[in-house]
């Protein structure tokens, strides 16, 4: 085999790699760190969510690590203020808080 066909197999497998990898993500939820979680994952999240804070409206969720949390979810609520619903990794509930982003910018 010459050097060109192993260089060009050797870039095929690594795009190939890459493009599988990026099938993955998307395959199963990604976060985009601007409360953009999306999948099965962040759909059970908010489902969860809503459970806990009836009537609300979820406004993002994302990961989360925060008192030992795996998701936050954004909800609000119907009186109009905002919490931070934290759940772990089976949806369960490990913290409800006013939202600090909400209060930090006079919301």
């Amino acid at each position: 085999m010459t050097t060109s066909r192993k260089a060009i197999l050797a870039t095929a497998a690594v795009l190939a790699l890459g493009l599988g990898g990026v099938g993955v993500a998307n395959a199963v939820g990604g976060d985009d760190g601007e409360g953009g979680a999306t999948g099965a994952g962040a759909d059970g999240a908010k489902a969860a969510a809503l459970k806990l804070v009836p009537g609300g409206h979820v406004n993002a969720v994302e990961r989360d690590s925060e008192k030992g949390a795996t998701w936050e979810v954004e909800v609000r609520k119907p009186d109009g203020s905002t919490v931070d619903v934290r759940l772990g990794a089976s949806y369960e509930r490990v913290a409800i808080d006013p939202d600090s982003e909400a209060s930090d910018s006079g919301k």
